[in-house]
């Protein structure tokens, strides 16, 4: 399986991330939790077009990816983990845990620097909270994302097999946590002790700042507890609460162009 995935990372990543889109858009579809503002059609060329336009602007934008470091760190026995001789398995998994807890403080950070707000503010405009806003996000964050990882990568010696998998968990648990989908409150409950769920994340995207401002993780809950940024429960219910920017609730937020333009406007809160 191992070797599988470093050979046919392509299609193990694709073939991953377009089933569980499926899945997810299927559970909405059958279970939502929210009643949409808009239809489907009426979004969805934006979400999904700017992932297809994110995909196109880092192949041309970066000559290597986290994955290509890897292999490179990992042929010249540089960074931490090829430094040290524990089991593999552990060392995958520790590296996973890494790359999750960099992540967490980046988005943290996204939300504090004002010029990285304006990238990252693409992300919270969406008025609709469903599995494609998970794909929402501009490539000049995407683009600074890699290069944060990147460097991770390098300095730790993270394995090239540790990446993808956690590239793939990361975009799996982001299509799942952004989800317009149901859980059992029982089940959301215990989830919530290990992973970020709907109901967790959808709080971080309220239009409300106390509350946009919390809930930073997308993977592991834990972080969020550990670093005091955890928000339960929503001001409003979760059917009722107001998705998006207070500034940016109009429909021209579903764009395409709105998106990719957004952080060179002069108007910005």
């Amino acid at each position: 399986m191992t070797d599988y995935i470093l050979h046919e990372e392509g299609t193990f990543r694709l073939g991953v991330f377009c089933s569980l889109l499926l899945v997810m858009v299927i559970w909405e579809t059958l279970d939502p939790k929210r009643r949409r503002i808009y239809a489907r059609r009426e979004r969805w060329f934006g979400n999904l077009g700017i992932i297809v336009f994110n995909t196109a602007v880092m192949r041309v934008a970066l000559p290597f990816l986290a994955v290509d470091v890897a292999l490179f760190t990992g042929k010249k026995g540089w960074g931490l983990f090829n430094a040290l001789d524990w089991a593999a398995g552990l060392e995958v998994l520790l590296a996973i845990i890494l790359l999750d807890l960099v992540v967490y403080w980046q988005h943290r950070i996204f939300h504090r620097v004002p010029l990285l707000w304006r990238l990252h503010k693409v992300h919270h405009t969406d008025r609709d909270f469903d599995t494609t806003t998970a794909l929402r996000f501009h490539p000049v964050e995407i683009w600074l994302s890699m290069l944060l990882k990147i460097s991770v990568v390098f300095v730790f010696g993270v394995s090239a097999l540790a990446v993808i998998l956690f590239e793939v968990i990361l975009n799996g648990m982001a299509l799942f946590n952004h989800a317009n989908i149901r859980l059992p409150e029982k089940v959301e409950t215990a989830l919530r002790l290990f992973v970020v769920t709907p109901d967790m994340h959808r709080i971080h995207h309220s239009v409300r700042s106390d509350e946009f401002n919390r809930n930073f993780g997308f993977n592991l809950s834990l972080w969020d507890r550990l670093f005091s940024s955890y928000c339960g429960v929503p001001r409003e219910s979760q059917e009722l609460m107001t998705i998006g920017q207070s500034d940016h609730q109009s429909d021209e937020a579903r764009s395409l162009i709105f998106m990719l333009m957004l952080p060179f406007r002069r108007s910005q809160s």
